[in-house]
């Protein structure tokens, strides 16, 4: 009989220990719940908007983190498209006429240095380093590849969807470019890059919630289009992926 009561209270440890680790487990649900309801992001992503545009010095550039090269670049960009575009110099005779200016002053200074009792100037060697060079002409090749691979996708008649948004997006951009040159296009993307990210990260609380509701309804209507005229349009062969 005296060992009962230990049988007893084992039991009702048992017991308490299974009651709390449900209630554990009934604690957990909340924040599963939490996980699983995500809050939408634009074009579905997952990452901060830095990370997105690489998370290095570009990104840095473009969501004008130090606001005094962001500003720079800025400005760089709009003198150089003031002058090309509104002014109408062209690009061999700038070049040339920056380094007639420039060759003239360092050759005047260079001579006139006993009648000023100045020091002549110290030019600088330059050379362009050839592993940044190296680098960016193997990124640039590995984009160009990527985008020939998409367009081989494309072009294949497999994806339906890509081919109306690739024809779509090129007429877009062909007609942008019937408005105006590649120098005013270039200059026009520059500005929104620099422009656009800063104001979504600032605001995408806000954004986020309206391109949600956009892209509900684009479903919709891209259903409605896909039943009533793409499905019955005929496709290419596919091939057997078992083959």
């Amino acid at each position: 009989m005296a060992d009962h009561p230990k049988g007893g209270d084992s039991l009702i440890d048992k017991i308490s220990d299974k009651i709390h680790a449900h209630g554990g487990h009934s604690d957990d649900g909340p924040a599963a719940s939490q996980a699983k309801d995500k809050v939408y992001r634009l074009f579905g992503r997952e990452h901060p908007v830095h990370k997105v545009l690489g998370g290095g010095k570009s990104a840095d550039l473009l969501l004008w983190r130090d606001k005094k090269i962001s500003a720079g670049a800025l400005g760089v960009a709009t003198a150089v498209w003031i002058l090309f575009e509104l002014a109408e110099y062209h690009l061999l005779t700038l070049v040339c006429h920056i380094l007639i200016l420039a060759l003239a002053v360092l050759f005047l200074w260079s001579n006139a240095n006993a009648f000023i009792n100045k020091s002549p100037p110290r030019i600088p060697e330059v050379s362009i380093p050839e592993h940044p060079v190296i680098e960016f002409a193997s990124v640039l090749i590995v984009e160009i590849n990527r985008t020939f691979a998409l367009l081989r996708e494309i072009a294949s008649g497999r994806d339906l969807k890509k081919f109306l948004m690739a024809i779509a997006g090129l007429w877009l951009v062909s007609i942008v470019g019937s408005w105006c040159n590649f120098l005013t296009l270039f200059y026009i993307v520059f500005v929104l890059l620099h422009s656009v990210p800063v104001l979504y990260e600032k605001h995408q609380d806000k954004v986020d919630p309206l391109a949600e509701k956009a892209g509900m309804e684009l479903k919709k209507y891209y259903a409605v289009l896909d039943e009533k005229v793409l499905s019955k349009i005929p496709r290419g062969p596919l091939k057997n992926k078992n083959a």
